[in-house]
């Protein structure tokens, strides 16, 4: 198979779709790759590491498009990409289709075969592509929102930890899975008062018996999210519902209501985030202030580190890149009911319910378009 790997071009992303180690390991098993010129830059690799590891090197995004059987990206796919699909092309990357029914009719349109990594199942349960990212943008989270609190970006004046004799400040986690996980155990870190609402106490259990004392865990509800928000100074919006748009937690009169200077980073943004104030941002202007709130709302927030990040989600991608190469599409999904689930698009069909229901779209199961 050739698979293709373009330049990503979403704002300030500097992350690409694999890694020249993961290139040798497509060349090893008889595929072929082609990259695009300077595609991995942004992690530290020029065209020769990637020629060195096998690949060959396109001058235009539309090269890769044209010749590529299988095209491996990071971010979704912007319009200009779109428009290159072709028809029986296997688009491999995330989509975040809920909030974007641009996206989603013309990825419809391309009769291509469109796999969202934030969808592919485990066998636990888990999301195991949608993981590592959800890990960056976690510890992410609370380093943006510390940067925002401080007097010049018009936060509060607060350092997240405070100093022996001034209290720490209050950081509030809506959501206690990977991303609100990994963000208490950053904001403990750095010695805030941290508070993680979740409302599976299974989740809650877990978080208590990691962390003990140094956070709280409380249930979530309509009172308790506001009770908590309302005396936060940093709060982190972390809640999934995969494949979903992300429930409001917290009304815009709430955010009215919050002490000025105070902070909200929605890692949700990607799924059309959990604050009704919440509208995307890009690295290059990462914050709004509304209601004399700060809002980080960056839709992309491990492509700051593309590095880190890059080589996290390739450790995740590359065997489900190898199976969708060395068996076909096809058998791949047939043989792997787990990587079936991240099929939403395939030949003209939706295949994700949760999509087709908030967009009003024609929704076809998975096993029923590949013929199962």
């Amino acid at each position: 198979m050739l698979i293709g790997i373009p330049k990503e071009i979403k704002n300030n992303e500097f992350r690409v779709g694999l890694t020249p180690g993961s290139v040798g390991e497509l060349i090893h098993h008889g595929h072929q790759v082609i990259i695009e010129t300077n595609a991995g830059l942004g992690i530290g690799h020029s065209d020769l590491d990637y020629q060195q590891a096998g690949a060959s090197i396109a001058g235009s995004a539309a090269e890769v498009f044209a010749q590529a059987d299988m095209i491996v990206k990071v971010k979704e796919p912007q319009a200009v990409e779109r428009a290159m699909l072709r028809p029986g092309q296997v688009l491999f990357t995330y989509l975040h289709l809920a909030p974007d029914p641009a996206q989603t009719n013309e990825l419809i349109e391309s009769d291509a075969i469109c796999i969202a990594y934030e969808t592919v199942t485990s066998a636990r349960g888990g999301l195991p592509l949608l993981t590592p990212m959800s890990q960056v943008a976690g510890r992410m989270s609370i380093q943006a929102g510390a940067h925002c609190l401080e007097q010049s970006q018009g936060g509060k004046g607060l350092l997240l930890g405070g100093v022996p004799g001034v209290a720490a400040a209050k950081v509030v986690v809506l959501g206690g899975g990977v991303v609100g996980h990994h963000a208490a155990a950053m904001a403990v870190g750095l010695e805030a008062e941290v508070f993680v609402l979740d409302r599976d106490t299974e989740v809650l259990k877990y978080l208590w018996r990691q962390f003990g004392a140094s956070i709280q865990t409380i249930y979530s509800t309509r009172e308790t999210v506001e009770e908590h928000v309302l005396s936060a100074d940093l709060v982190v919006g972390s809640v999934l519902i995969p494949g979903a748009a992300t429930p409001k937690l917290v009304t815009a009169d709430m955010v009215a209501a919050m002490e000025p200077g105070s902070v909200l980073v929605d890692v949700a943004i990607d799924q059309g985030g959990c604050f009704e104030t919440s509208r995307p941002t890009t690295h290059a202007e990462p914050t709004y202030i509304q209601d004399n709130v700060i809002h980080y709302c960056v839709a992309n927030m491990p492509g700051a580190v593309p590095k880190t990040s890059t080589y996290a989600l390739n450790n995740a991608t590359l065997p489900y890149v190898l199976a969708l190469a060395n068996k076909g599409y096809l058998q791949a999904l047939t043989d792997d009911p787990h990587l079936r689930n991240g099929l939403n698009v395939y030949r003209g069909k939706l295949t994700l319910d949760q999509v087709a229901q908030i967009q009003g779209l024609a929704y076809t199961s998975a096993d029923q378009a590949l013929g199962l």
